[in-house]
């Protein structure tokens, strides 16, 4: 088996970055941070929907060409998993983060035949231990 890495698989861009906010919510409403939400379809506190996708995108499309018509894993994040499985359905990429189907360790499958996206499944392979 090959490892490779590509940076295109990096979390997003986010100037929370480092900063707790999951655990303590409650720190979005210091005035420091209300420049950064004003606009959450965009988003306004990093980097882009459409940015997200497209380098996604790119790293998939990228990887299929490597291993042509075989099987490959790629690693990424949530927010970067869900906006690449929602480019890929042709969704809107802007969502509440609260329905995100991209849990610890879940696996999102993305089947190809050709050039074509024929199937979509998700599994949490570690959700009973």
């Amino acid at each position: 088996m090959q490892v490779r890495s590509d940076e295109r698989l990096i979390e997003a861009g986010n100037h929370f970055q480092g900063t707790p906010i999951g655990s303590r919510p409650a720190q979005l409403l210091n005035p420091r941070y209300w420049h950064l939400l004003v606009d959450p379809l965009r988003p306004s506190w990093g980097e882009s929907y459409d940015s997200i996708a497209q380098r996604m995108s790119a790293a998939i499309d990228a990887a299929r060409d490597f291993a042509h018509g075989r099987e490959i894993v790629l690693v990424s994040h949530e927010l970067c998993v869900w906006t690449a499985r929602r480019h890929a359905e042709g969704r809107r990429l802007w969502h509440d983060p609260r329905r995100r189907e991209c849990t610890l360790a879940s696996v999102t499958t993305l089947t190809y035949h050709d050039d074509v996206l024929s199937s979509l499944a998700y599994s949490e392979p570690c959700a009973d231990l």
